[in-house]
């Protein structure tokens, strides 16, 4: 019986551990930006770095767990655009939107996303990869009404929306880059004839 009791408090500690990681890492990548170190959030987080590695064994798998939060978000507006948006083109348009937003939840983070894509094992590819899913439904709908490119996938919508959220990001904007280029990415650098 006391096998079972010291069982539970290990779990109960460990997993007041991770909160507490993950409140911290939060706390920090919101202020700080991704640049924050794996020591400085275990440091803050009143625990030693093994505790934090042990949970997260790098910096892209505290990542991949704080935009899991992040991607709740997402499935309530892509939910919501569903319902009030009847213009494949524009539930599009919205979704890109709220897309560049989730990449800019953290000064930082297009640079980590970006990677995930040349290591197939980073933890964030799987999180990369739900919302590219969730961008092809829109893009299939406005393809589908000949409001987009046929040869256009959710996987350039991503990646493009990525280079927006970079050079729009905190570090970089000035005088509305991200407007700019998010428009620039919508239609094209062309002047209509």
């Amino acid at each position: 019986m006391a096998e079972l009791s010291i069982d539970r408090r290990t779990r109960k500690d460990a997993q007041h551990n991770r909160t507490q990681i993950l409140d911290v890492a939060r706390q920090a990548f919101s202020s700080d930006g991704v640049e924050v170190s794996m020591d400085a959030i275990a440091r803050q987080s009143g625990l030693g770095s093994a505790t934090l590695y042990r949970h997260f064994p790098n910096k892209d798998a505290l990542l991949a767990a704080l935009l899991d939060e992040h991607y709740e978000d997402m499935l309530q507006k892509k939910t919501v655009i569903e319902a009030e948006e009847s213009d494949a083109g524009r539930a599009l348009e919205r979704w890109i939107d709220a897309l560049g937003d989730w990449m800019l939840v953290y000064d930082g983070l297009s640079e980590p996303l970006r990677a995930a894509w040349s290591r197939s094992n980073s933890p964030l590819k799987p999180t990369c990869q739900n919302v590219i899913d969730a961008t092809d439904i829109f893009l299939r709908a406005a393809q589908g009404a000949g409001l987009a490119q046929p040869a256009l996938s959710g996987r350039h919508i991503f990646l493009g929306a990525l280079a927006v959220a970079w050079a729009g990001g905190t570090g970089l904007e000035d005088h509305g880059t991200r407007a700019v280029l998010r428009d620039m990415f919508k239609n094209g650098w062309g002047i209509a004839s």
